[in-house]
């Protein structure tokens, strides 16, 4: 299965009871759901916890740097 990883789609979520959305691309998006997944947490759980310490940068770019600290994180472990 191909998947188009060059177009973001909207997302919604909710952030401490206020609805957001943000665009991420499908790589992105799945991989976040299974590390939720993975630390029993929901997805709209794990998104407040990254809005609180994001500083400046949106919020659909702290989940890209999340996600991709994260595969790093594992790749470095495996070394």
């Amino acid at each position: 299965m191909k998947r188009d990883h060059r177009r973001p789609v909207k997302r919604s979520l909710t952030l401490r009871g206020h609805r957001t959305s943000v665009s991420l691309e499908d790589v992105f998006w799945e991989t976040f759901r299974q590390i939720a997944d993975h630390d029993g947490k929901t997805i709209n759980g794990l998104a407040a916890e990254i809005d609180e310490g994001r500083g400046d940068i949106g919020l659909a770019s702290a989940l890209r740097v999340y996600v991709l600290e994260r595969a790093l994180s594992r790749v470095q472990s495996l070394e």
